[in-house]
């Protein structure tokens, strides 16, 4: 256990900055999920900045790796303009 009381306090926001960005994670997981599984055209182009937006997010707070930001949203694109 920790001696310190910043450490203590360490402990606790990394706890809550765990939980957040696991929310994060999983949110956009999910927005992706939805949006590969879109049948249409005119409801994926409008999903598609929104889960864009969401993955740039991630990218800049370091959640997901910037190279893996990029190559996600270049696979919704490709999907998205096939359809």
């Amino acid at each position: 256990m920790a001696n310190h009381k910043s450490a203590l306090k360490r402990i606790r926001s990394n706890e809550s900055k765990r939980l957040t960005n696991r929310y994060k994670h999983r949110t956009t997981r999910n927005a992706i999920k939805k949006l590969r599984e879109t049948e249409s055209a005119t409801e994926a182009q409008a999903l598609l900045p929104v889960v864009s937006a969401m993955i740039d997010k991630l990218a800049k707070k370091n959640i997901i790796h910037s190279n893996k930001a990029a190559n996600l949203k270049s696979g919704l694109s490709k999907h998205v303009a096939s359809l």
